[in-house]
């Protein structure tokens, strides 16, 4: 198939992209390097050998979108194109309900207009709220607790509404939970711009000296050690489950958590990278950051007994390949 994946320059989207050229398909990448770099298109072709289709555009621009529908044949669409950052869209939120929802509702208005029938959606733990662990797909979706999960909340009513209005649309939404972990070449992985959002990069980061200390954003949380507590998962994982999602979709809406099922704390990773990786992290507790929760795990029955998917590979793993990716990163 000829797969349209936007956000595919960025962490995710392009290990993404690289499952997807490895089991035969081909690759239509739409990114405005937000949150990537344009070398990572470079390093995707690199490492598969394959050539990919690259437009540089914002895809809350309808009209650009619509070239890229026009001028290629598309057989499905995998959505990255997102903004992430909890704790940013707490401060920006109509910045994260405009990209987001925008860019949604305008790749749905493309597919329904060309014929293409298969999307799958990148959605998120975050939109189970506060809910009790561990998470399972049929729970009642409560009040968020940022704009971003809001946004993905949104998104998904969005699709979920017009994949009843279309029957011939096939839906994923995969809520999946924390990535972390890079290509075992140690040509791509995760590199955020400025001080990292999430904590693998910025434990990698701390190791390598490009910062004094990893904070710990609270300690009084009721886990096993007062840390937040989530489900990590290897990007390479993820990326083999969006392409599962994609081949075995049929009519109508799925939605699957993509995760480990297992909850690990804050300081049980960075004790696990230690370990992994025989280098010590300094660290300081400082405040909780708004719209952070305690904990956050999947239940991950539904994708493994449907679609015959689990992860595989361990949190020594993910520290590795992190740190490996780390290692050989040159701006």
């Amino acid at each position: 198939m000829n797969i349209l994946v936007t956000g595919g320059a960025g962490y995710i989207g392009s290990h993404t992209c690289i499952a997807l050229l490895e089991a035969g398909h081909s690759v239509i990448i739409a990114d405005n390097f937000y949150n990537s770099k344009p070398k990572n298109v470079e390093k995707i072709m690199e490492i598969t050998n394959k050539t990919i289709t690259f437009y540089e555009i914002d895809v809350t621009n309808a009209a650009a979108v619509e070239r890229i529908f026009g001028n290629n044949q598309i057989d499905g669409v995998i959505h990255f194109a997102g903004l992430k950052a909890v704790g940013e869209s707490t401060k920006k939120p109509l910045k994260y309900y405009y990209n987001n929802l925008v860019s949604t509702i305008v790749l749905t208005k493309a597919c329904i207009k060309y014929g293409v029938n298969r999307f799958v959606f990148s959605s998120s733990a975050t939109v189970y709220g506060d809910n009790s662990v561990p998470f399972f797909e049929t729970m009642n979706l409560l009040q968020t607790t940022n704009p971003y999960g809001e946004t993905k909340v949104m998104c998904e009513r969005i699709l979920s509404d017009v994949a009843i209005a279309n029957p011939s649309l096939s839906i994923a939404i995969l809520r999946y939970f924390n990535p972390i972990g890079a290509h075992e070449s140690g040509l791509i992985g995760e590199v955020p711009n400025g001080i990292p959002n999430n904590l693998m990069p910025y434990i990698t980061q701390v190791a390598k000296g490009k910062l004094e200390k990893l904070k710990i954003y609270g300690n009084d949380y009721p886990t096993i050690d007062g840390t937040g507590v989530r489900d990590y998962i290897h990007v390479l994982d993820l990326a083999e489950g969006h392409v599962v999602a994609l081949e075995n979709l049929t009519n109508g809406v799925h939605i699957y958590n993509l995760g480990s099922g297992k909850g690990t704390s804050v300081l049980e990773l960075v004790k696990a990278f230690e370990h992994a990786n025989d280098i010590e992290i300094p660290y300081e507790i400082v405040d909780r950051r708004p719209g952070d929760i305690a904990e956050c795990y999947a239940d991950v029955s539904k994708v493994e007994r449907e679609l015959g998917w689990a992860a595989k590979r361990n949190v020594y793993e993910m520290c590795r390949d992190a740190w490996w990716f780390e290692r050989n990163y040159k701006e």
